[in-house]
């Protein structure tokens, strides 16, 4: 009798536990709407900024680039997307950094799936593009 006890109680254990780390590992895999993704690059020289993309489970998006701030929409499923940035940049930036940010939006805009491994988000498409989940 002690030993079925023994059984039942580690069958329920093990149950508990593969149900609570069940959504960990869906979380892993599943799009971080609302969360700051950081594109995998290292800061363009005179500046310590990176673009960041945020894109909510509603559709809008917001985008940072190298030098301007653009909004647009994005259509996310299991692993497809597709990318919408409004065209407005601003006549504040250099020259060079309206063409980086020019370039960054094209690749944004021809981004067709994406997958998801850990905290690194890859968006795929004629330029493939690394995210980073922002984790602080």
């Amino acid at each position: 009798m002690l030993r079925l006890r023994r059984h039942c109680v580690y069958c329920l254990v093990s149950a508990f536990l593969a149900a609570a780390l069940e959504p960990a590992a869906a979380s892993d895999t599943a799009f971080p709407f609302g969360s700051e993704l950081l594109l995998d690059a290292a800061p363009l020289p005179g500046t310590k900024r990176v673009p960041t993309i945020e894109i909510d489970e509603d559709g809008a998006a917001a985008f940072n680039l190298w030098c301007a701030r653009v909004s647009g929409s994005a259509s996310v499923t299991n692993d497809a997307i597709t990318i919408v940035p409004t065209r407005t940049l601003s006549a504040q930036c250099t020259p060079e950094w309206l063409t980086q940010d020019a370039a960054l939006l094209a690749a944004l805009s021809q981004v067709t799936s994406w997958r998801r491994h850990g905290d690194v988000i890859d968006f795929l498409g004629v330029t493939p593009l690394r995210f980073r989940l922002m984790t602080n």
